[in-house]
């Protein structure tokens, strides 16, 4: 599918927010796909990976994650200094205003002309953890997070000690997790401390690891391995057009009403 690009300003409790937008060209109504950047926000890599999942039919929504920081439609460089900056804008954020913004995300999805209103999410980096958190929100049917950094640490947002590992159980959909072995930021510790929670609450998820360094998926840098990238992103697509095609959202109506009956 040919996708088009376009931006919108959601109004969030910290301000508005630049959110990307692509989408396929061709009329009609596709799942709707909140993708959370790196640190470095809506970068030309994560540009592209937004026209992969689009030009696959999904109508995809990039919000930038800074947004209470840094001019509407900046990337930071991948660079000394943008690298520090964004680290350093990773816990000056309130936990509670990421939350906020997926929430804003998932909100206006369903309101687009073009999203027949089937939701879910996926991250790269710190937007791994940030698709894992709004992957806890009951409307999405399905996550993919691309080796998400400091849910192990509890690592996110001010003051850090996040609560990501605490309610992770309320996370309903399907889950993607993969990794990279060679990933000093997630190491062999942290991961199987997530692999084990994630066992114990239950979840339905696919556990995948890579012998491939920290940011393989990003098609810019030395660490880009296009292979295991090709992989990641046909078992994305695999699990997004299998959830988010209506039957989860038929099913879990089913059985509301069927609960509703009995009382």
């Amino acid at each position: 599918m040919i996708v088009q690009d376009e931006f919108v300003d959601l109004e969030t409790p910290s301000g508005p927010m630049r959110t990307h937008i692509v989408r396929p060209v061709a009329p009609g109504c596709y799942p709707g796909i909140v993708l959370f950047s790196e640190i470095f926000q809506v970068t030309g890599p994560i540009r592209r990976t937004a026209a992969l999942l689009a030009g696959h039919g999904f109508i995809v929504a990039a919000p930038e994650i800074y947004h209470e920081f840094e001019a509407p439609g900046l990337a930071l460089a991948y660079d000394e200094d943008g690298t520090k900056r964004g680290n350093e804008l990773k816990t000056t954020k309130e936990l509670a205003a990421y939350d906020a913004d997926a929430r804003a995300v998932l909100d206006f999805l369903p309101t687009h002309s073009n999203c027949n209103g089937s939701l879910g999410t996926l991250g790269i980096c710190i937007g791994g953890h940030l698709a894992f958190r709004a992957a806890m929100n009951p409307d999405v049917l399905a996550g993919v997070c691309f080796y998400a950094t400091d849910i192990h640490k509890r690592s996110l947002g001010r003051g850090t000690n996040d609560n990501s590992l605490d309610r992770l159980s309320e996370i309903k959909g399907e889950m993607l997790m993969i990794w990279g072995r060679q990933d000093p930021h997630v190491p062999r510790e942290g991961r199987r401390l997530l692999y084990e929670a994630m066992s114990d609450a239950e979840l339905n998820f696919q556990w995948h690891e890579f012998n491939a360094a920290h940011a393989f998926i990003r098609d810019e840098g030395p660490r880009y391995n296009p292979a295991a990238a090709q992989m990641c992103y046909s078992m994305a697509l695999e699990l997004f057009k299998r959830k988010l095609n209506g039957g989860d959202l038929l099913n879990r109506s089913t059985l509301e009403g069927s609960q509703e009956a009995r009382h």
